[in-house]
């Protein structure tokens, strides 16, 4: 059998808890600098220096279940998985913040590029996790020990003094070295931070390990009622008979047990290290005018998109960055339904600028620096035109752009359809130029799009009504002796509808009608119970009316 790959595991325990603290630092740093007195100013007396207080326990929490604890909460019985409450019984002083996974990736990316300008092929596995390929930075380093310990100085200057790394025989292995302690047996730690397996001995490091570092909880309860505790004991059985009796998740933690990789080739897959495609261009002195900036930013407009295009990319997501001469950052994402071109960033970046906020108390000069980069991307071949194209969208992009350059950027836009009880509050107005003005490629999409805007009770089925008023007018509902038709304790109507009656209009005879449904939120606020009420007149019209305090309204009419 050819040899196993010697594995790197490198490991930031509680990387979660880590992520939510650069998150919270980097919050209150964006605070801290709007609030800061102007250059020039009399600054507010600092206090002497304390010394930094106990970090206190906190959890992070989703679905009602711990997801991460730092140190300080583990001390008090809190563990992974508990639930909130039992975690909060065992630690009254329990801070608990909601666990955000974007935040942990994206707080990981960092670090990754940081072991990647040290160590090539990287492997990223989950935020907090990462392998490396041992043999390079062994060669490189002059042995496997050295090569760990420069990527923990590496981590230690990132502000991650607590990290841990494990080489061994295959991937698993390594994992396990991570986890382990520096006198468990056979171990070699010439790191505080560093466990070594040594090439061949990762059977018999794992030999004495529980069963469920290897298999899943369903599974480890079959194999511990077997009297199957151990690795080695799992390893000790042919792999032919775990198989019949187990299936596929026993064959693969049956070779996690003996150390030999669970599937064929290469137990990991270096990622490509990301290109970055950002311009940058400083100003000095800074400029004042928003149409003088954007005048500047003609050619990094273009520099930036002829470095994308080398990459075969276009951008359809970018991240603009402002920075004034105080050191305020200014940044904003903008979309676009197709690519953007230079014209189209150089306007985003006058808009950007012209809608900063002027602080007369600080007196800056303007834009010292510009910043922009690629916040999505895509295949240059995708935004080719087809072969039978007319042509017709993008005469129509093009006018429209033209038109939004005179007016403004909110000069010119689309109505979209969006999240809501009311017919009046589903119409949202969209800038045009941004990604919700492009319409969906597909049918999936668009109900994708339709199903997180809800679910919204009360709200009326498709078809919704083609006329909506922006503001309700009253009508009168009234029945055969023409007395008003209300809503009742039982949310049922008083009487049968014979006419509806329209301002100035006389009344219109009702053929048919449906039965009246609640529309109940913000109870909390004392908002009266609406309720709406669909209606067909004899001439066919059909209309949507809304009850609320005792009066009828016309919400739409259908046609």
């Amino acid at each position: 059998m050819p040899s196993i790959e010697r594995i790197m595991m490198v490991r930031v325990p509680d990387w979660p808890v880590h992520a939510h603290r650069l998150e919270t630092e980097a919050t209150a740093a964006g605070a801290h600098r709007e609030g800061s007195p102007a250059p020039g100013g009399n600054p507010a007396p600092q206090p002497a220096p304390q010394p930094a207080p106990q970090p206190a326990p906190l959890a992070l929490v989703s679905r009602h279940l711990v997801i991460a604890c730092n140190e300080a909460a583990r001390t008090e019985g809190v563990r992974a998985g508990l639930r909130v409450r039992e975690a909060q019984s065992r630690c009254p002083g329990l801070v608990v913040h909601p666990h955000d996974p974007e935040v942990d990736a994206r707080r990981f990316a960092p670090v990754i590029a940081a072991l990647e300008r040290l160590v090539p092929g990287v492997a990223p596995l989950e935020p907090g996790h990462c392998a490396i390929r041992a043999r390079g930075p062994a060669r490189y380093y002059g042995g496997e020990a050295p090569a760990a310990i420069a990527v923990l100085e590496a981590l230690g200057g990132l502000g991650l003094p607590d990290s841990r790394i494990g080489i061994a025989d295959g991937r698993f292995a390594a994992e396990q070295a991570a986890l382990a302690g520096p006198h468990d047996p056979g171990i070699a730690a010439p790191h505080p931070g560093v466990r070594i397996v040594a090439p061949g001995a990762s059977a018999a490091f794992l030999h004495p390990l529980p069963v469920e570092r290897a298999a899943d909880t369903t599974l480890a309860a079959l194999l511990h009622g077997l009297g199957i505790r151990t690795l080695g004991a799992l390893a000790a059985l042919p792999e032919a008979a775990v198989g019949q009796r187990f299936g596929a998740p026993g064959v693969s933690a049956h070779r996690r047990a003996a150390g030999v990789p669970t599937t064929r080739g290469a137990e990991i897959q270096p990622r490509t290290p990301a290109r970055d495609h950002a311009a940058e261009l400083p100003f000095e002195p800074p400029i004042d005018t928003a149409d003088r900036l954007a005048f500047a930013c003609a050619g990094l407009a273009e520099r930036f998109l002829d470095g994308l295009l080398r990459a075969d990319l276009v951008c359809t997501a970018l991240r603009v960055e402002l920075t004034d001469d105080a050191g305020g950052e200014h940044t904003h994402v903008w979309q676009h339904p197709g690519r953007f071109t230079a014209a189209d960033i150089v306007n985003r970046i006058r808009w950007q600028a012209g809608a900063m906020p002027r602080d007369v108390e600080q007196a800056g000069a303007g834009i010292s620096a510009v910043r922009i980069a690629p916040a999505r991307t895509d295949r240059v071949s995708a935004h080719e035109p087809g072969l039978w194209q007319a042509g017709a969208s993008e005469r129509v992009h093009h006018h429209a752009t033209r038109a939004q350059n005179r007016l403004g950027h909110a000069g010119i836009g689309t109505v979209q359809l969006t999240g809501g009880r009311l017919l009046v509050d589903r119409q949202r107005f969209v800038p045009w130029g941004t990604a919700d003005a492009a319409p969906a490629r597909s049918a999936e999409r668009q109900r994708a799009r339709v199903g997180q805007r809800g679910p919204w009770p009360g709200a009326i089925p498709a078809p919704a009504p083609s006329v909506v008023f922006p503001h309700p007018p009253p009508v009168e509902l009234i029945d055969a002796r023409r007395r008003p038709v209300l809503i009742d304790g039982e949310d049922l109507l008083t009487a049968d509808p014979a006419h509806v009656r329209f301002r100035n209009r006389e009344a219109l005879p009702v053929h048919g009608w449906s039965l009246p449904w609640p529309l109940r939120e913000r109870g909390w606020a004392g908002a009266p119970p609406r309720f709406r009420l669909q209606v067909q007149l004899a001439s066919g019209d059909a209309w949507l009316l809304l009850h609320e305090s005792g009066r009828w309204f016309a919400e739409g009419r259908y046609d």
